[in-house]
């Protein structure tokens, strides 16, 4: 008579499957995605160096229409025609170039970071609007350049704060060179606004460019 334990199935001997190797993941990566990530919510880095660029260039030819326009005339209102319009166009060429690198980057324009650096800049150019309306009536025209690179620096430091940090530097340029547009003469007004929206403009779009991506 068998044994039952004779009547077993003995299944066949297959071979361990080596495991694959694991990655050992690298800590370098790790610490940069999360400060990426930490500056991605925290900063705002969608500021666009190469639209400041351009609009240095186009503030600079302003400089020397309005500059052409004061030599020939002696009306006001052409130079401040001139400013004003280059004020629209440095306007558009920022939040389209701003809009262009957020959606090339995927980061929100109007919430988080981007709202926090909007709520900081536009108060100031709110007021410097309206400034240059109650001067040019009194006739102060020769307040305007002072009071612009003031205005308009203390809203790049104070929207800046949110944003990656050479722009509050680029802010204190800004109101640095209004400064001395303060105690300088009257006639070299036009001038500081080439030297502020013209070539710091294009100075610090440069180094954002190459710094931050364009």
């Amino acid at each position: 008579m068998l044994h039952p334990r004779q009547h077993r199935l003995r299944r066949p001997h297959r071979p361990a499957r080596p495991l694959p190797p694991r990655t050992i993941p690298d800590p370098a990566d790790d610490l940069r995605f999360i400060r990426d990530t930490m500056e991605r919510s925290a900063s705002f880095t969608a500021v666009p160096g190469w639209g400041q660029v351009f609009l240095g260039l186009t503030a600079l030819a302003a400089a020397w229409l309005a500059g052409q326009l004061s030599a020939h005339q002696s009306n006001p209102a052409a130079w401040l025609k001139v400013w004003l319009a280059e004020a629209f166009l440095a306007a558009t060429i920022a939040f389209l170039s701003t809009r262009r690198k957020a959606n090339r980057r995927g980061l929100p324009l109007f919430t988080g970071p981007g709202r926090r650096v909007a709520l900081g800049l536009f108060p100031p150019l709110i007021a410097g609007a309206l400034l240059t309306f109650l001067l040019y009536r009194a006739g102060l025209e020769s307040a305007l350049a002072p009071a612009w690179l003031l205005l308009y620096g203390a809203g790049i430091i104070t929207g800046g704060a949110y944003s990656v940090s050479i722009v509050p530097v680029m802010g204190l340029c800004f109101m640095a060179t209004g400064a001395v547009a303060v105690i300088a003469p009257a006639a070299w007004g036009n001038w500081f606004l080439a030297a502020g929206f013209g070539g710091l403009h294009i100075v610090f779009g440069s180094l954002i460019a190459r710094g931050h991506g364009g």
